[in-house]
């Protein structure tokens, strides 16, 4: 509504059936009739239609905009995205820039590499913009998306591949779709024929009669029909009677519309009770006509009643039982420690004149109360891409900078990195202590349930000796 009922671009299995349907069946510049699917009414106006695009693989260089950014901060980031933007012009490598600047980490390691991805996967304005590159390393201007910023950088192209290739993917898609029931309907029409359906529309229109104004407030009773017992379908060795249907109609009644044509909703909810009626008997019957399936359903079974009483003994279990747990980690917390760790703030410099500028500042106010997002402001006045920082605790592995340091407190020596001239300061070293429940739940609760599991079976054993036939076991060739 706030875009104008413009949806963009789509293809096929991205929309309710219906709606699809009409889409791709309305000239282009004109409008369809009125479509219904299950979210109501449509009025579809079709303004373009293309060929499919395929799909793009980009890499990309993001600069994070946070949701509660202030103006200024908005204007600062949008400086420090133009000042990469004119270094890409400029020639330096992007997989460089984004493994140095991006905020998408996950991406930027790997030189801001993109999964391929087509229509609709990406939010509205990176796609537009991803899409509209033409050429293998034609970079875009940035790019403003509810992320942040974005700088893209097309890689590779490809065309939609083949029905061969698509064809698993086509098949599971349809059967989570509407276009489904095109097959229920075929199976509703086999079992029909199948097994001697007759039905008799008069008697319904007799049970009609009695359906009125009521049922639209649900208020209607179904000793209006007491006395209709005639069928109204059988199939097979069932049958259903006005009655079956009246107490059918009482149960699923809800309050509509004062001006709904009561006579037309009955033959509607009529042909939905009889189409699940047909489905229900056929589902009756699928034991006795397929063994295999009788087999499947049997293993089913069991194998749900095995989850069920696992949870309730086991998972749901250890989940539940905050005490029992908390006395676990206390016999067991030697399991769960944490390595010697560092707590530092690795900084990040441009350069050295700038890394010397950066450590002055540090030296200057580590008795006054020294903060890192201090000197972090101080000495990106001019550019925020002179000095970058990052703090946290580090174990070994988490940080290859914090692995080759020296483990002693103070600022380490510089390092020439990829992404420019690194030191680290070192706050302090803590010391190898457990790690509390709320730090490793998810070890702790998995170590749990284990030691129920061996305690459950361990009481199943000796409640239900289990006794092996060895010679009928070893005669199993």
């Amino acid at each position: 509504k706030q875009n104008g009922g413009d949806l963009g671009f789509f293809t096929s299995m991205m929309m309710v059936y219906p709606f699809e349907n009409a889409a791709y069946n309305t000239p282009v510049g004109e409008m369809s009739m009125p479509v219904r699917t299950r979210f109501g009414y449509h009025l579809l106006k079709v303004h373009d239609r293309r060929p499919a695009q395929g799909q793009v693989r980009v890499a990309h260089i993001m600069v994070r905009v946070p949701e509660n950014a202030t103006d200024s901060m908005e204007r600062e980031l949008k400086v420090k995205t133009d000042e990469i933007y004119q270094r890409v012009l400029k020639g330096e490598d992007f997989g460089d820039l984004a493994q140095k600047y991006s905020d998408d980490r996950t991406s930027g390691k790997n030189g801001g590499q993109l999964a391929w991805f087509g229509t609709g996967r990406m939010v509205p304005e990176f796609e537009k913009a991803a899409f509209a590159l033409k050429t293998d390393g034609e970079v875009s201007t940035p790019v403003r998306s509810s992320f942040g910023y974005h700088i893209i950088k097309l890689l590779e192209k490809k065309g939609i591949p083949s029905f061969d290739e698509m064809k698993g993917e086509l098949k599971m898609k349809i059967s989570k779709d509407s276009r489904s029931q095109l097959s229920r309907t075929a199976v509703i029409d086999r079992v029909k024929a199948e097994n001697n359906f007759k039905e008799d529309i008069k008697a319904l229109e007799e049970l009609i009669k009695v359906v009125d104004t009521t049922y639209l407030n649900a208020k209607w009773d179904k000793e209006k029909a007491e006395k209709l017992l005639k069928n109204l379908f059988s199939i097979g060795n069932k049958s259903y009677t006005q009655f079956d249907f009246a107490d059918y109609l009482e149960f699923n009644q809800s309050r509509l519309a004062n001006d709904t044509d009561v006579p037309a909703l009955v033959r509607k909810t009529y042909k939905n009770w009889v189409e699940d009626k047909i489905i229900a008997f056929e589902d009756e019957q699928l034991e006795n006509k397929y063994d295999q399936f009788r087999l499947l359903m049997q293993e089913y079974r069991d194998g749900i009643l095995l989850f069920e009483i696992t949870d309730k003994m086991v998972w749901s279990k250890a989940l539940e039982d905050s005490a029992g747990l908390a006395a676990f980690h206390e016999a067991n917390k030697s399991k769960y420690m944490w390595a010697e760790r560092t707590d530092a703030v690795i900084y990040t410099a441009k350069d050295e004149k700038t890394a010397k500028a950066a450590r002055k500042l540090i030296n200057k106010r580590m008795k006054k109360g020294y903060q890192p997002e201090d000197i972090l402001k101080e000495i990106n006045k001019s550019s925020q891409l002179n000095l970058s920082i990052q703090k946290g605790l580090f174990s070994a592995g988490d940080n290859e900078i914090i692995d080759m340091i020296a483990k002693s407190e103070g600022v380490s020596p510089n390092y020439n990195r990829p992404e420019g001239l690194v030191f680290v300061v070192v706050n302090k070293i803590l010391a190898p202590q457990p790690k509390s429940i709320s730090e490793a739940r998810g070890l702790i609760t998995s170590d749990y349930q284990n030691y129920l599991e061996k305690e459950w079976l361990k009481e199943l054993r000796k409640n239900y000796p289990v006794q092996v036939n060895k010679e009928i076991l070893y005669s199993i060739q």
